[in-house]
């Protein structure tokens, strides 16, 4: 009988990439899988190990919007139902929800069926769609030691397994860090993000152009820009004297990040334990807007075993950050304790421990 297994997320990388890790860990176990989401998943990444995509009926509803909430349960009813007519043409061993409302439908008509069940939850924060199923499935896995705003009962019984990263980044656990020299370059990594971007985007470049002539001249810095702020960036840059690639996305970001001897980033639940597994230390910028402060409470794990440091986008300035990366970028022993403590706290298997929950939710 064939193992087959259903992973529902929603359409946003801080889910896909997690589920995408451990689709890729359970088929080399000998598992099928397939990938649900909402009904745009037809535009979803191509590159997910998925024998079939599926898309559900689902939506979601702003707080204190009681009629946007009716809509969202029958729209995720309606979905569940389509799951469950799935469920008995396929016959799934285990259905895993990573969050997200796109997820909310497979989880509810598996529960329906009574099939076993697996909710992974990415953030610090346990988030709003696995916060109100986490009672109710099999098994709940997390990749932070906290899982804040989740039912007492369900934070008990919480297996930590880390953030599923991919085999690129994982690959980086290998790799010893080498602190930059008296001389030569400095490579300083800066992400974005597919939301609030535009703070990272204009202020880095000010900042590194404050930056001493001496120090400006050993950089080489590669910054995801947002598009509309590319040619201000390249400006920048090219008037401090900066040598700088620019570009909204990265293709190959573990090459980059294993080059890479700091990184500036927001602190979504992906990058914070790929900087970890990575061994990178950090200049971490919550997402003010970010519900329940995930970003902030993500950033906190790194910071508080001395792998980070954190920048409040409330107390961020040119100033304050040109001065932030002069006290590290000048500091190479620094540099080397922060990697060293970062790498401490990672979970690089964290694919595979996920995926040993799974086996033995499953019966496998």
């Amino acid at each position: 009988m064939r193992k087959i297994a259903v992973l529902a997320a929603g359409g946003t990388g801080g889910h896909l990439f997690p589920a995408q890790a451990l689709a890729e860990a359970l088929i080399a176990r000998g598992w099928s899988i397939v990938l649900a989401s909402d009904e745009r998943v037809a535009g979803l990444s191509q590159d997910f190990p998925a024998e079939r995509r599926i898309g559900l009926s689902a939506a979601t509803f702003r707080r204190g919007d009681p009629i946007g909430m009716a809509r969202a349960g029958i729209a995720v009813l309606r979905g569940a139902m389509q799951a469950r007519a799935l469920y008995r043409e396929i016959g799934p061993r285990v259905v895993v929800g990573f969050g997200g409302y796109p997820s909310a439908p497979a989880l509810v008509g598996a529960l329906i069926d009574k099939r076993p069940t697996v909710i992974h939850e990415q953030n610090a924060v346990m988030g709003r769609a696995n916060r109100m199923l986490a009672g109710s499935v099999t098994r709940v896995a997390c990749a932070f030691p906290t899982l804040l705003k989740a039912p007492a009962d369900v934070a008990g019984r919480a297996t930590v397994v880390g953030n599923p990263v991919r085999p690129a980044i994982q690959a980086l656990a290998d790799l010893p860090y080498t602190p930059p020299g008296a001389e030569g370059p400095i490579r300083l990594l800066v992400t974005g993000g597919s939301q609030g971007a535009r703070l990272l985007s204009e202020l880095v470049p000010e900042a590194i152009a404050a930056l001493p002539e001496g120090l400006r001249q050993r950089l080489m810095v590669q910054q995801q820009t947002r598009p509309e702020s590319m040619e201000i960036a390249r400006r920048t840059y090219r008037n401090a004297l900066v040598e700088a690639e620019i570009a909204p996305f990265f293709r190959d970001m573990a090459t980059r990040l294993g080059s890479a001897h700091l990184v500036i980033g927001r602190s979504g639940a992906g990058s914070v334990c790929e900087f970890a597994v990575a061994g990178k230390p950090a200049i971490l910028v919550p997402l003010a807007i970010a519900l329940d402060d995930d970003q902030g409470q993500n950033a906190k794990l790194l910071a508080d075993a001395g792998g980070a440091e954190v920048a409040r986008e409330s107390q961020l300035t040119v100033a304050s950050l040109s001065g932030a990366l002069e006290k590290l970028l000048t500091n190479p022993q620094r540099l080397a304790r922060m990697a060293a403590a970062s790498r401490a706290v990672a979970i690089p298997d964290a694919a595979e421990r996920l995926a040993d929950v799974v086996e033995q939710t499953a019966g496998a």
